[in-house]
C-alpha cells in the first residue's frame, strides 16, 4: 500500500520561510565564534532525539530539562546576535518598502539644512589619505546611535572638512576614537565603536577597520575610514566593506549608498 504525503500550499508557504530565517540566521553568524556554539547545540539536540528514539528515559529527560533551560541561555548568549538580526529585518527590508516617504522626508528636509555633507567628508578624507592620518567617521542613518555616543564627547557643529581634519589631528586630544555624524553636523567625537566578530577579515585589517564594520554589523550606519599605515580610503556598510576606493570617486559612493 503507497502512502502519499498530504502538502498544502500552506505547509511550501511555511517552509520556504523557515528556510529563509534560518538562512539569515546563518549569514549573520557566519565566520564568528557564535558558529560553533550553534554547532555544538544543533549536536545536542539531535542527540536527545537519538536518545528519545531509542526509550532511555532518564538520559532522555536529563537532556530535555538542559534543552528547555538552554533556550533562556541562548537568549542571555546570542542578545547581541538577535539584536542583529532584528536590525537586520528593520533596515533591509522595511526601509526597502518605506524607500518613497524616506525620499519624500529627505526633500522636504534639503531647506533645513539636514543632509549629511559628503562633499566636506570626501575632502577631509583626502587631505587625510595624503598625509596618513588614521580616521574613523560614522554617518547615521536611521538608528539610534545614542549608546555609542555617549561614550564620547559631544561637539555638535556644523560638518566641515577642517573640524574633521583637527578631530583627527594626531596630536588632538579627540582623534583616538570615531566621529559620528548626524544629518549635517558632528554630533560627537572620541566615541567607542563595538569590534566585529568576523573571523574571516583579513588580517591586515587592524581595529580600526574592525571597529568600522563592527559598527555597521550592530547599526546601519556607514562608516569611512582611512588608514593611518597605508592611507587608503574605505567604507564599511551593512557588515562588509569596500576598502581601497578612490577618493575623488568617495563623495559619490556616499551619496548613492546614503540614497538606498
Amino acid at each position: 500500500m503507497l502512502l502519499f504525503i498530504s502538502l498544502r500550499a500552506l505547509d511550501v508557504i511555511d517552509i520556504l520561510l523557515v528556510a529563509t530565517l534560518l538562512y539569515q540566521l546563518y549569514r549573520l553568524i557566519r565566520g564568528t565564534a557564535v558558529m560553533s556554539i550553534v554547532g555544538g547545540v544543533a549536536l545536542l539536540y539531535i542527540l536527545w532525539l537519538v536518545v528519545r528514539t531509542l526509550n532511555m528515559e532518564l538520559l532522555s529527560s536529563i537532556l530535555g530539562q538542559v534543552l528547555g533551560v538552554g533556550v533562556v541561555a541562548l537568549i542571555v548568549v546570542f542578545q547581541p546576535e538577535i539584536r542583529k538580526f532584528l536590525l537586520l529585518i528593520g533596515s533591509r527590508y522595511m526601509k526597502r518598502n518605506l524607500r518613497p516617504l524616506n525620499n519624500l522626508l529627505r526633500r522636504r528636509s534639503k531647506g533645513q539644512g539636514t543632509t549629511v555633507n559628503v562633499e566636506a567628508i570626501a575632502e577631509a578624507c583626502a587631505h587625510m589619505a595624503q598625509t596618513r592620518t588614521g580616521a574613523l567617521i560614522v554617518i547615521a542613518r536611521s538608528s539610534n546611535l545614542e549608546e555609542y555616543i555617549d561614550t564620547g564627547d559631544i561637539i555638535d557643529a556644523r560638518t566641515s572638512s577642517r573640524l574633521l581634519e583637527n578631530l583627527f589631528f594626531k596630536n588632538s586630544p579627540l582623534h583616538d576614537g570615531a566621529v559620528i555624524i548626524v544629518g549635517s553636523r558632528v554630533h560627537a567625537a572620541r566615541c567607542v565603536l563595538p569590534i566585529s566578530e568576523n573571523t574571516d577579515l583579513p588580517p591586515h585589517y587592524g581595529m580600526r577597520h574592525k571597529s568600522g564594520i563592527g559598527m555597521t554589523e550592530a547599526t546601519d550606519a556607514l562608516v569611512v575610514l582611512v588608514s593611518e599605515e597605508t592611507g587608503k580610503i574605505s567604507v564599511a556598510d551593512n557588515g562588509k566593506i569596500k576598502y581601497g576606493l578612490p577618493p575623488d570617486r568617495l563623495a559619490d559612493y556616499l551619496l548613492v549608498r546614503l540614497n538606498q
